[in-house]
């Protein structure tokens, strides 16, 4: 078995490509599934989250299509031969990328797909003709049904990230998309688990699977370091800031449970003074490539995201992962440590367990098979937890150089002596001098004032009906 892509016998455009790439030793995966995928076998394939998987299965399809490599501009002799199906956008723009990378040197052509997009760029891109298409399931639907993408003629097709297809909910798409394609093709399928679930898609369109399992399903990686500190929910935030500045953290993902917690927390922190962005599911496609770029390029500190970024993104060099809501599914657990850590490097893992996260912590241990210790965090006494206002509409952190001691959020300090209540009372309202004089009767009988300018009724009414009483009108009618 190969144990370096020199000795892989890849063509010389490819070869050139991964040189170029840096890429010397392979991965256990990649050295178990690239020999077996060049002889055109059906795989299914497990191994822990950032161990090259997208290399793994992405050579070996470039080498194979290579025989159909030509120059011609013409969309007819470039066809979808090679669909790869990711559950999200992230990453399958990331696996699209490398995908371009690795053909770099080569006159096939690549595409990607996905939705939060507008579909018409994508359209011409598929008009022009691909060879290996990327994409996400919903949105290659579309794409189908408008007919701008045909897949007659797929020789391969590969599963990436299948267990999370399936938590998501796209087993009926997946299953319409397979309907399209050839009964004579390769099917390569790529997860982090195999669950009773994913077994069952594999017996159904996968011939004579060859199974590579290069770590024990749901292994965390040993090279991440740890924690699980018992806070209560209002302490997770001061606990998030004072590990990051104990540890000198330049950077971490926060992941947490919802759209909504993870928009809020972005905006308190950066509040706070973090450098700090959120990722979601209901930001625009745009804003969250653009999120991730930043974060990327290191100009942005905390990536507070939910579970829309803790499968498969490649993200070098990221020290910590920070769990501020325990995962409703312990497996995501596993793939969200596996953000750090990666390609044998050290990694920081630390989950704050508040007292209603009991159960959720009993599934992971159970995950694991080990017992999970929850350890007590010391918070920093000398400076006082919660933030003020300074009066220019600016929140800072309690107990700076300068900032009143008057903290909204603190706990009181019960040893000291109570402050003398100050009683308040009301200014009196003015008073008119008309209301204080005694009452005077009017010096004559006349009549009102109101009463000079009526003229006596003219109308024949009886004797017999009694006038109506005269009452002074409100206002003078002119």
């Amino acid at each position: 078995m190969p144990s370096s892509f020199s000795k892989l016998s890849l063509a010389e455009p490819l070869a050139r490509a991964v040189a170029e790439m840096g890429y010397e030793s392979m991965t256990p995966i990649q050295a178990q599934a690239i020999p077996v995928v060049l002889t055109g076998k059906d795989v299914m394939g497990a191994a822990q989250t950032g161990t090259g998987k997208t290399a793994a299965f992405a050579l070996p399809l470039l080498q194979r299509l290579m025989k159909h490599e030509n120059t011609s501009t013409s969309p007819a002799r470039h066809p979808v031969r090679a669909l790869v199906l990711l559950p999200t956008r992230e990453l399958a723009d990331q696996v699209a990328q490398q995908i371009k990378l690795y053909a770099k040197y080569t006159n096939m052509r690549s595409a990607v797909v996905f939705g939060g997009i507008d579909m018409k760029p994508q359209t011409i891109e598929l008009k022009k003709g691909v060879e290996v298409l990327v994409a996400t399931p919903g949105r290659l639907l579309d794409h189908i049904e408008a007919k701008n993408a045909v897949l007659n003629q797929v020789e391969y097709v590969v599963l990436d990230e299948a267990d999370r297809m399936l938590d998501i909910g796209f087993l009926p798409d997946l299953q319409r998309i397979l309907s399209y394609l050839p009964k004579q093709r390769t099917t390569l399928l790529f997860s982090a688990t195999f669950s009773p679930e994913i077994k069952r898609l594999a017996n159904s369109y996968l011939q004579d699977p060859v199974t590579i399992e290069v770590a024990r399903p749901n292994q965390e990686a040993s090279t991440v370091e740890q924690h699980f500190y018992s806070v209560t929910d209002e302490e997770k935030r001061h606990a998030l800031k004072q590990i990051v500045r104990q540890r000198g953290l330049k950077q971490a993902f926060v992941f947490v449970n919802s759209k909504l917690g993870c928009a809020r927390l972005a905006r308190s922190l950066e509040r706070e003074g973090m450098n700090t962005t959120a990722l979601h599911g209901d930001k625009s496609q745009d804003e969250r490539l653009k999120a991730l770029a930043a974060f990327k390029a290191g100009e942005v500190d905390l990536l507070v995201a939910t579970d829309v970024a803790a499968r498969g993104l490649d993200i070098k060099d990221v020290p910590a992962v920070f769990n501020f809501d325990v995962p409703f599914n312990a497996e995501d657990y596993v793939h969200r440590i596996g953000r750090t850590g990666r390609a044998g490097q050290s990694g920081l893992a630390v989950t704050f367990v508040s007292g209603s996260d009991t159960r959720l912590v009993g599934d992971i241990e159970k995950l694991l098979k080990r017992k999970i210790e929850l350890e007590a965090i010391e918070f920093d006494e000398d400076r006082p937890r919660g933030r003020i206002n300074d009066g220019r509409r600016a929140w800072r952190e309690a107990g700076e150089v300068g900032d009143p001691r008057d903290v909204l959020d603190a706990p009181r300090d019960r040893d000291r002596a109570p402050r003398p209540q100050r009683e308040y009372r009301a200014a009196p309202a003015p008073r008119d001098p008309f209301f204080d004089q005694p009452y005077q009767p009017p010096a004559n009988d006349a009549p009102p004032a109101w009463e000079a300018g009526i003229k006596p009724a003219t109308s024949r009414v009886s004797t017999n009906i009694k006038p109506k009483r005269k009452v002074a009108a409100l206002f003078k009618s002119e």
